[in-house]
């Protein structure tokens, strides 16, 4: 490729004009003049016309098998209203068998007029058990057959790390809070298969990259997610590369097995254990020294002690496990890094590389504690522009301290960017967006002091990827040497202002060589 404005992610050449590619592998990187002349006969030669060249996007937390499942299985509720929800679940249920569940996802009470609730749905759905889920995936709203059916009464108190809501006179609204989820789940019957697995990986690979994002970090992967990829790969319909965090339920499995972290190869490969500290940022479940604005007296869910965190961040470290504990708010953070601590302190290791999966809510001291144990900080990418909606719940100061990534990149660390999907979008364009403007749709500014460079942001979302999976040798820049994972962009980001960085749309995607998307 030639005649192309590279933005290579290499300190040792930032820009380039040409690159080079050969069996997978990236052969050189440098202007037309030093590339060109390596070409033989043979060799296809593609002339980019000077359009925008960036390595492959890599979106380190993400849930992509199960939402691709999701996908072909449930009812999108990704709408803006009420009414408009009703009828997509109105006609789902019209072809469902009666008694069966109903089940709907991404949805979103941010985006709707009020949350919805019981009597919404049963007003819409009234002879199935309805549950739908929250884009941010530790929620769910449910009608009042589900609630029957769960033996969820007007005085079933909160299970520890959950929550039911409630209206002012102490009803139930249907809406369901982490731990509390899991009564209605397991009510539904698990139809998934193995082939609809790979049929979800396959579809999900297929959206990622048509974004631009070559490389993902599946956030809570079971063991029938790993056979999920494996076989969407060997039927040769897997478009991007990953890396599984392993559901803490299943880590008995790999580790009976002698599995630790790095197992795999460039297309797939098992990374750390997945646990959680506390709730959501988006469904104000997070763990919070401070109680939500508007919220009296309520500061989210603590939903692991931390006992249960050190218990198994012990055993797992001290296998060779990489450990990546899910924390939003500044008390999980807390919590998280006391064990990290603890662990590394008992049974050193070289290069742990550990992460914090969201790591939202930040303070001084935390960052210090971080930058003490290296600590990888995997924050929502596109929040402030996604989620601004929700925002104020946390008020414009706390926002100052909020998916902090000019603190993490001044304290030298190398957080990753992530979408968190299906909580926000995998859009590496409304990441830079973001990240640059901290502005949401309505132009609101939250955290202005928070925002970084287009270099940067790029960086986050490209070799910091990398490094957060241990991959940084082999991807995440355009370097000779490293896999050729790339996208072709149609506007030039560095010249679009940043307010509009989300006009700019990926013209084609490259993937181990091979062109895998083309607009």
């Amino acid at each position: 490729m030639y005649n192309a404005n590279i933005w290579t992610v290499d300190g040792q050449l930032p820009r380039a004009e040409a690159v080079a590619i050969s069996g997978g592998r990236i052969f050189a990187v440098g202007s037309n003049d030093e590339v060109l002349p390596l070409a033989s006969a043979l060799t296809r030669k593609v002339d980019l016309g000077w359009k925008t060249v960036l390595p492959g996007f890599n979106d380190a937390h993400a849930h992509p098998i199960y939402s691709g499942v999701d996908h072909l299985k449930k009812v999108p509720c990704d709408k803006d209203s009420i009414e408009a929800i009703q009828a997509a679940l109105r006609e789902r249920a019209q072809k469902t068998v009666p008694g069966e569940w109903v089940a709907g996802f991404l949805y979103d009470d941010g985006k709707t007029p009020r949350p919805i609730n019981r009597h919404d749905l049963d007003v819409a759905v009234p002879d199935h058990p309805v549950l739908i889920t929250h884009r941010g995936g530790h929620t769910i709203f449910v009608n009042s057959e589900a609630l029957k059916l769960a033996g969820v009464e007007e005085k079933t108190q909160d299970p520890a790390g959950g929550r039911y809501g409630r209206d002012s006179s102490g009803k139930l609204t249907g809406f369901v809070a982490d731990s509390a989820t899991k009564d209605f789940y397991k009510l539904i019957p698990q139809k998934v298969t193995r082939d609809d697995l790979r049929q979800g990986a396959a579809l999900i690979s297929k959206m990622f990259i048509s974004k631009g994002v070559t490389s993902a970090c599946d956030a809570d992967a079971g063991s029938d997610a790993v056979q999920g990829y494996q076989d969407a790969r060997d039927a040769g319909d897997l478009r991007f590369r990953t890396y599984c965090l392993i559901h803490l339920a299943d880590l008995p499995h790999f580790m009976q097995a002698g599995i630790h972290s790095g197992f795999g190869d460039d297309w797939l490969r098992i990374g750390g254990v997945k646990q959680y500290a506390d709730g959501s940022i988006s469904e104000r479940t997070a763990w919070l020294s401070q109680p939500y604005v508007g919220i009296p007296n309520y500061t989210g869910l603590q939903v692991t002690s931390g006992e249960e965190l050190l218990e198994t961040s012990r055993r797992a470290h001290a296998a060779g496990w990489q450990l990546a504990t899910h924390a939003n708010g500044d008390l999980a953070i807390d919590e998280v890094l006391g064990v990290y601590e603890q662990v590394q302190k008992e049974t050193p290791r070289r290069d742990p590389r550990f992460r914090v999966e969201h790591c939202t809510l930040i303070n001084p001291s935390l960052i210090r504690r971080m930058s003490a144990l290296k600590v990888i900080p995997a924050p929502f990418s596109c929040y402030v522009y996604f989620h601004g909606d929700v925002m104020h719940f946390y008020g414009e100061q706390r926002t100052r301290n909020m998916f902090a990534m000019r603190s993490f990149i001044d304290a030298g660390l190398q957080p990753t960017d992530a979408s968190d999907y299906t909580a926000s979008p995998s859009d590496p364009m409304m990441w830079l967006q973001s990240q640059l403007t901290r502005t949401d749709p309505k132009g609101n500014v939250w955290g202005a002091n928070q925002r970084i460079t287009l270099e940067e942001a790029i960086r986050c979302g490209t070799l910091n990827g990398a490094y957060a999976s241990f991959e940084d040798g082999i991807k995440g820049s355009i370097t000779a040497g490293k896999l050729a994972d790339l996208v072709v962009l149609r506007q030039d980001p560095f010249k679009t202002d940043p307010l509009a960085l989300m006009k700019a749309t990926v013209e084609r995607t490259m993937v181990d060589g091979k062109w895998v998307y083309e607009s």
